[in-house]
């Protein structure tokens, strides 16, 4: 059975530019207390808007299923899902296009979308204090120091060199202040027009506090033309001034790495018993100032009788080898043990399901994020380890990646 959509309505009253209307759909529903998202997808211009009429209705402890007669909404789902770190799907009872300026998907007889158009009919005055973000009530995560995460290095080496893992993806929290009047809306324009590869996206939910991101990974997609995608994404340097992608040279170990993941995604296609499967790469792409090795699969669903296809590929890749290192339990069980703090969102999985009209659904990985706080912001990176890891290496990868999202707080 189809799930109803939404009704097409015209934006009420005279038609603002499209950064207004993003923030009008803002406030209202940061002012409601409601999750929201917004995001822009890579190599696209226009943002877009997903707003939740409830708080309560976001919360789900399932994957999303990704078919167009599931529900649609934004998914934003945590490293590890926890009572402190809920799964959260957003239902998409308010949806904004901004290359469709004058419309809303809305369900115009809920009492609650009435109130947003008649609140975006209404002429307001500017308002100088900032928007009311929503913020994290846990604990800020632990910050490793530099001998610290030496340390974490060294001993996810040690468990390779011993058998107990075959890699393992090490990561670390960094606190950052927020410069005087810092505009997240702005931030996330900013990010916009520095990675228009990435996926960027702005997410602030109640119970998940506020995080802006740029990630360069697909975990799973599906487009218009029924085309299943993921891919493998591992290995990184520096992208050098005035160099090019294809001249970059790669050491053993990145190359290693990558294959890991890679061989992951074909062992998954394994376990559903796919064989009719496109594989390209590996190649070089940049991610901002960064490059990394690609390997892009792709299933076209029309031509393979595998529905649930994307779903199930999602619950099996989630958290990819790429973020917690193979075999899965192990690594997971061995940065329980010794990362030394909460991942929260950071490496969960994050964007739009069953868009209306299109039915179209694409999943990231949360990279080269930030969580927002009252006076800081608290930034993450990880990176991949092998046997043959140096410790002053891992920490400088960490420090690259970490510029990527730290440049909107310049």
């Amino acid at each position: 059975m189809s799930v109803p959509q939404p009704r097409i309505v015209s934006w009420p009253g005279p038609i603002p530019a499209a950064s207004e209307q993003l923030f009008q759909l803002l406030t209202f529903g940061l002012q409601q207390q409601l999750p929201v998202a917004a995001w822009r997808l890579p190599g696209t211009e226009h943002v877009q808007l997903c707003l939740s009429l409830s708080a309560e209705a976001a919360l789900t402890g399932l994957p999303p299923a990704l078919s167009p007669e599931a529900p649609a909404g934004f998914a934003f789902f945590p490293f590890r899902d926890s009572d402190h770190n809920p799964a959260l799907f957003l239902p998409a009872d308010i949806y904004w296009h901004a290359e469709q300026p004058d419309q809303l998907h809305l369900d115009a007889t809920d009492s609650r979308a009435s109130q947003l158009l008649a609140f975006l009919a209404t002429e307001h005055a500017a308002d100088p204090a900032p928007l009311p973000w929503h913020l994290s009530t846990q604990p800020v995560p632990h910050t490793a120091t530099q001998a610290e995460y030496f340390q974490l290095v060294e001993t996810g080496v040690e468990a390779i060199r011993h058998g107990q893992v075959v890699k393992v993806v090490s990561s670390r929290a960094a606190r950052r202040p927020l410069p005087a009047h810092f505009d997240v809306l702005r931030a996330f324009s900013d990010l916009c027009a520095r990675y228009p590869r990435a996926f960027v996206s702005l997410v602030s939910a109640p119970g998940a506090g506020t995080w802006l991101g740029a990630s360069p990974e697909v975990l799973v997609e599906i487009d218009e033309q029924g085309i299943f995608r993921t891919m493998a994404l591992a290995g990184t340097q520096a992208l050098a001034p005035g160099a090019l992608p294809h001249h970059a040279i790669w050491r053993q170990k990145e190359i290693e790495e990558q294959a890991l993941v890679a061989r992951y995604i074909v062992s998954c296609f394994k376990q559903l018993r796919l064989r009719e499967y496109d594989e390209t790469g590996p190649r070089t792409v940049v991610a901002g100032q960064l490059l990394h090795l690609r390997t892009d699969f792709a299933v076209n669903l029309r031509q393979v009788p595998f529905p649930t296809l994307g779903t199930d590929m999602l619950r099996l890749l989630h958290p990819t080898s790429a973020v917690g290192g193979m075999p899965k339990q192990a690594a997971l069980s061995f940065l329980q043990q010794h990362e030394g703090y909460d991942r929260a969102y950071y490496s969960g999985f994050l964007g739009p399901v069953n868009l209306p009209q299109s039915g179209v659904s694409r999943l990231f990985v949360n990279l080269r994020c930030l969580q927002l706080r009252s006076q800081e912001a608290v930034l993450y990176a990880g990176t991949g380890l092998t046997a043959d890891s140096d410790p002053e290496r891992e920490w400088q990868e960490t420090e690259m990646k970490l510029s990527t999202i730290g440049a909107v707080l310049r």
